[in-house]
């Protein structure tokens, strides 16, 4: 799933940047990081809604009455 592969890349983002012992490029990487999560977000919405039957053009079953 992309969601999970933005994920990891900001938790990659974020061990580097502690690791670094640049403050600028630290941050600059924490900044990056925070993109990549919100990414995930989004591709995670994305992802719940294709999982949707009406998503993908599925009909449901109506039962007459």
């Amino acid at each position: 799933m992309l969601s999970s592969r933005y994920l990891d890349t900001a938790r990659t983002l974020l061990r580097v940047a502690r690791d670094t012992t640049n403050q600028t490029v630290a941050e600059r990487l924490k900044a990056i990081a925070d993109d990549y999560r919100h990414r995930a977000e989004r591709a995670e919405q994305v992802e719940n809604a294709l999982a949707q039957p009406s998503a993908r053009g599925e009909r449901t079953a109506v039962r007459p009455k």
